[in-house]
């Protein structure tokens, strides 16, 4: 395979297809305290949004305006939000919906979390939080965006078969890793990356933990412990 996964801190992942596109996923750049700098400027095909909280719609806004992405995919409000922002080529999901971007087929699934934009001094309603399932064609990646953990998690896994997970574990405002470690159960998953933890106090679940959980919930998947700039 020649899919190379990237994870960036937070819930900033970077996806370079076999193909030579990239995309990138919830775009924290430029002030997530764990994103490497060589990584602040990418060249990007397509931008997928999960929802639009600061640490996740992030430097999405700049980012566009920069690189002119092929695709900038997001809720319908979150994609409403973004146009009046001057960004171009906004594709407006709803759970459930599909688009093909950047040589992938992209697919909205449902999330369990709040989503609101913060706009000068006021929230703006963002749509649903998401999760997309990028079908790759020589593998499928689940991204679950923030979550909690909920028993739906088992369908994703029957209709879309995804071999690789990017679970958040950090707790507080998303599943910790003992929920990680039950979705990786009901998803099916034979391996997964635990993102969105350590970035502040709050987020204090961690990899080791999902390990140990994973011997209960589903010992044959393995956890790839990355380093903000490490792939796979």
């Amino acid at each position: 395979m020649s899919t190379k996964v990237t994870w960036l801190g937070h819930a900033t992942v970077l996806v370079r297809t076999g193909a030579g596109k990239t995309l990138i996923i919830d775009p924290w750049l430029e002030g997530n305290p764990l994103c490497p700098p060589e990584h602040l400027a990418p060249r990007v095909d397509a931008i997928l949004i999960t929802h639009g909280h600061p640490e996740h719609l992030g430097s999405a806004v700049a980012l566009a305006d920069r690189v002119r992405p092929e695709a900038v995919v997001g809720s319908r409000e979150l994609c409403e939000w973004l146009t009046e922002q001057g960004v171009t080529s906004t594709i407006g999901l709803n759970t459930g919906g599909s688009v093909e971007v950047a040589g992938t087929r992209v697919t909205m699934v449902r999330a369990e979390h709040s989503n609101g934009i913060r706009d000068g001094d006021r929230t703006v309603y963002g749509g649903a939080a998401a999760g997309y399932i990028i079908d790759l064609g020589e593998l499928t990646l689940y991204h679950a965006g923030d979550t909690s953990l909920f028993g739906d998690m088992q369908l994703i896994g029957e209709m879309y078969e995804p071999d690789l997970a990017l679970l958040p574990i950090g707790g507080y405002s998303t599943m910790g890793p003992s929920e990680a470690a039950r979705a990786c159960r009901l998803l099916g998953v034979s391996q997964v990356v635990p993102i969105h933890y350590g970035t502040s106090p709050q987020l204090s679940g961690r990899p080791e933990e999902l390990l140990a959980a994973l011997e209960v919930e589903s010992p044959r998947c393995q956890v790839h412990a990355l380093r903000p700039g490490e792939s796979i």
